[in-house]
């Protein structure tokens, strides 16, 4: 099977899986990072194919469709890719940019960040971050915290900086929390120069949301 088929054999069991899914990590969510992926290999450079066959599967390794556990998800797309008959060197770097893309695989027991070691999977975490983020990113945000029944805002629970994968995923929180516990943290963590400029005018469209969100609060909008 040429590469080109392979891609599009990979598409349908994307979309097939992941389709009317409801936490904003649905078929369209892929889809929109794919496209991104691809443009952002046009500036950056990079193994196409990798990048394409990562963003695809991005998210059928993530831990919360996975009993949180982001072990099973990579284990499931490597038996998938096998099934596609790859090379073993492709298999095991696509692995570990599905593993390592999402944001709560990325903090270190130094408490710092990793820092994805391939060009190709610093485009997919770029392209994944850049679709939580702006206005996308802000629907994405509620609709995933209506799929967790979580409160729209607590002016009482105060956000955190958390430092582990565990703290992380485990938190019990409101979705306006979540902005600060991630989504205004993603600009300064982007890695290629194409993402970076793109994140500028997402990250200040959610900046004059919280504004807007805080004044209508207050009774002051």
């Amino acid at each position: 099977m040429d590469k080109k088929r392979l891609i599009k054999h990979t598409e349908a069991y994307v979309k097939n899986t992941l389709s009317g899914e409801g936490s904003g990590h649905d078929w369209w969510h892929i889809f929109r990072v794919w496209n991104t992926a691809k443009k952002f290999s046009k500036q950056e450079g990079g193994n196409l194919f990798i990048i394409e066959l990562s963003a695809l599967l991005h998210d059928i390794a993530d831990r919360k469709f996975n009993e949180g556990d982001v072990k099973k998800g990579v284990e499931k797309v490597r038996i998938f890719l096998i099934s596609l008959s790859l090379d073993k060197k492709d298999i095991d770097c696509i692995c570990e940019i599905v593993k390592t893309c999402s944001f709560s695989s990325s903090f270190l027991e130094d408490g710092t960040r990793r820092v994805m070691s391939t060009l190709e999977g610093q485009i997919v975490q770029d392209a994944d971050r850049l679709d939580a983020i702006g206005a996308i990113g802000i629907a994405r945000a509620f609709a995933y915290g209506g799929y967790k029944n979580r409160e729209l805002y607590n002016p009482n629970v105060k956000p955190i900086l958390h430092a582990t994968t565990e703290s992380y995923t485990n938190k019990v929180s409101h979705s306006i929390n979540h902005f600060y516990e991630k989504l205004l943290l993603l600009k300064d963590l982007m890695n290629t120069k194409t993402a970076k400029k793109l994140a500028i005018k997402r990250h200040r469209y959610m900046e004059l949301f919280l504004k807007e969100f805080y004044g209508e609060w207050d009774g002051k909008l």
